[in-house]
């Protein structure tokens, strides 16, 4: 059984679908402050909390765990540098139990969900794993302090990780299972999908003066399928020991600017909305774009379903069911 810590939330819930599918057998667990319990399905799923140490040792001792995918955690960046200290509870000291849980019960391997927010504003273009990692907000400083525990805890216990590190998630479950749908939502393409529903006024686009073609920020999205199946295949990769602990960059590299992503949503749904434009927002990189030759060599995978139509035509259908029938 493949615990899945987070999995009723966005990405967690397509990853415990794909290992379905792949034979493995998922156990979601979530406290659902942010997850769905809509999005649990057919896995089977235990509430509790990360940071409850009580909670661990129950999973850990009623279940036979072989592995972890570690989803679970707060990821909202401007919310992290109003309110540092919910960060580091949740996502590090709520992490170092769940491995302390798993070097007490012999579970050595682990996948987690990091982020390029590790990387912080880069100085050189595609982002490989090796480039400086210097953070701009306490998200990004968690993600990169439990990438580093992660390390020790390798060194010193013969823990077997990977650190996947995200670039721009997006896009819907083709059956339409799951979908994106925070509270509050802070992602472009979910906002702007919400505009052309109606469900909100306008999009904003938060600065017009980078140094890119168009003067807004170019970010490298990925289909949420396509991550499910990374995280799979990097388990079993594990699992098999046919894969060193590292860190894995998970994008298309390839960036689209945030007036190229509202455009196509106009395109895609068929439908105009408005679109107020503002100042920078801090701590925003002009440009984020990830280096994927790693994850083509050592895990095998390559984006497939990660074209911008793709990802927001996948998106319109399943906001547009979920949304319209409220």
């Amino acid at each position: 059984m493949i615990l899945v810590t987070g999995g009723a939330g966005y990405i967690g819930s397509h990853t415990a679908k794909a290992l379905r599918a792949s034979g493995l057998e998922p156990l979601i667990f979530d406290n659902f402050s942010t997850g769905h319990r809509s999005f649990v399905g057919a896995a089977a799923s235990v509430e509790g909390d990360l940071c409850n140490s009580a909670d661990l040792e129950r999973i850990f001792t009623e279940y036979a765990i072989e592995g972890v995918l570690h989803f679970a955690g707060k990821a909202l960046v401007p919310e992290s540098r109003q309110n540092p200290e919910l960060y580091y509870r949740t996502n590090l000291t709520g992490g170092i139990q769940l491995l302390a849980a798993m070097r007490k019960h012999g579970v050595r391997h682990i996948i987690f969900s990091s982020s390029c927010a590790t990387y912080g504003a880069p100085e050189t273009l595609p982002i490989r794993e090796d480039c400086p990692q210097r953070p701009i907000n306490a998200y990004g400083e968690t993600k990169l302090a439990f990438e580093r525990a992660l390390h020790w805890f390798h060194e010193a216990h013969g823990f077997q990780y990977l650190s996947l590190r995200y670039f721009n998630a997006a896009g819907a479950d083709a059956d339409g299972d799951f979908g994106e749908d925070h509270d509050p939502e802070t992602h472009l393409i979910p906002l702007a999908l919400d505009a052309a529903l109606g469900r909100r006024p306008e999009v904003q686009i938060h600065g017009t003066d980078y140094p890119t073609p168009d003067g807004t920020c170019l970010r490298d999205y990925i289909h949420v399928t396509d991550l499910a199946r990374a995280h799979v295949a990097g388990l079993k990769a594990l699992l098999e020991n046919r894969l060193e602990s590292q860190a894995i960059n998970l994008g298309t590299g390839e960036g689209y600017s945030v007036r190229e992503v509202v455009n196509a949503v106009r395109r895609i749904a068929g439908r105009n909305f408005a679109v107020k434009e503002g100042a920078r927002r801090e701590g925003d990189p002009p440009v984020l774009v990830a280096a994927v030759d790693r994850a083509r060599e050592r895990l095998g995978w390559v984006a497939e379903a990660s074209s911008l139509d793709k990802i927001i035509g996948s998106a319109w259908n399943w906001h547009r069911n979920r949304f319209q029938r409220r």
